[in-house]
């Protein structure tokens, strides 16, 4: 616990990304003498010698103990390079954070994950197109990555969360509650919680979204996924940003084609001439990332029934709400059975209450 204290303590000082923690974390097995090591020996550890000097005198502002207390508080892990839940396709990037804020859950089945992402202001063209094909990206069991931004990001995700799927999504900014960027979707941070997806960031508590963490951001969207789809985008939108990242990482970039004369097509279109691959719909994703490797593990993990009851709701659940009284309906079970049946198979985490007596299966 110590170690975890004084590396959210090494994070809380902005100078301190993942490329010098990883030297730091070199040099000093033990992260208490790192936080109180000299100048000289955070110099020896490649730390130039004008930061570590910065650093010197910052620290007296950071408290480990208190940063601790507050991520608790907010009820928001830190999650270290070396940690079990850390994401295998994050670590194999080239600079992965060597320390994240987890608020929400990761699964086993994020491996299968695809970054969503495009612009800000998107056409009906687009809406459209996100919400098929993320859609059904979800029913096919794959985890959407974007980065909670207005625009076809936060459609991405909410399209997410209505099928009943996994998303993830990755902030500019702290994690907590007055920090998360925009301040208008918050709530849809609070439906990917309330969904067993996650937020993340490698910003510190308190961060503010400045502009240079947009671009480090991005690389988290791409590294955490097997591709990036960029479904609309101006020419110089940060859409572009996570797609270059993707080719970066060798990982897959698809591109959505559009309108010619539109400004939003203007980045999907080029991304395409320099050999994106176009897609129509979540099949050419699926194929192109040959995930029969994904439906392999997803069938492993089938649900199964351990009652008759059970067995007669599952046969009537997918990543479709279905409301109880349809399944009252189909199953021919009367309310109190099917009312303590359900409760009984939530408890279990074999599905999920979407509000409003709206069932899914869960992920």
């Amino acid at each position: 616990m110590d170690d975890i204290k004084y590396l959210i303590a090494l994070n809380n000082f902005p100078k301190f990304g993942p490329v010098r923690t990883k030297k730091i974390r070199k040099r000093f097995p033990d992260l208490e003498n790192a936080f109180k090591a000299s100048p000289a020996e955070l110099a020896q550890a490649g730390i130039e010698p004008n930061i570590a000097e910065e650093f010197a005198a910052a620290r007296i502002n950071i408290n480990p103990d208190k940063l601790l207390e507050q991520l608790n508080k907010e009820g928001i892990q830190a999650i270290t390079a070396d940690d079990e839940l850390y994401p295998k396709l994050l670590s194999q990037i080239y600079d992965p954070p060597q320390l994240f804020y987890l608020k929400g859950r990761l699964a086993a089945e994020d491996e299968f994950a695809l970054a969503v992402v495009g612009a800000r202001k998107y056409t009906s063209y687009g809406k459209q197109v996100t919400e098929n094909i993320v859609k059904d990206l979800a029913c096919n069991k794959l985890t959407i990555v974007s980065g909670l931004a207005l625009g076809i990001d936060s459609l991405a995700h909410l399209t997410a969360v209505e099928a009943g799927g996994r998303t993830i999504a990755v902030l500019g900014s702290g994690l907590d509650r007055q920090s998360i960027y925009p301040s208008a979707n918050r709530y849809i941070a609070d439906k990917i919680i309330a969904g067993g997806g996650a937020v993340i960031s490698e910003f510190p508590l308190g961060a503010p979204p400045l502009r240079h963490h947009f671009p480090q951001r991005n690389r988290l969207i791409s590294g955490l996924s097997l591709g990036t789809l960029v479904v609309e985008a101006g020419e110089k939108s940060g859409a572009l940003i996570t797609a270059r990242f993707a080719l970066e990482q060798n990982r897959e970039v698809f591109a959505i084609p559009g309108n010619i004369y539109s400004p939003v097509s203007a980045g999907p279109n080029q991304l395409i001439k320099l050999g994106a691959k176009a897609v129509t719909g979540a099949k050419d994703i699926i194929e192109t990332l040959d995930l029969a490797q994904a439906a392999c593990f997803i069938e492993n993990k089938k649900i199964i029934p351990e009652s008759e009851e059970e067995e007669k709701i599952l046969a009537h659940l997918a990543c479709e709400p279905i409301h109880i009284d349809e399944l009252i309906r189909k199953t021919k079970l009367d309310t109190s059975q099917i009312n303590s049946t359900l409760t009984i198979m939530e408890m279990k985490g074999m599905i999920r209450n979407l509000g409003g007596m709206q069932y899914v299966l869960a992920r």
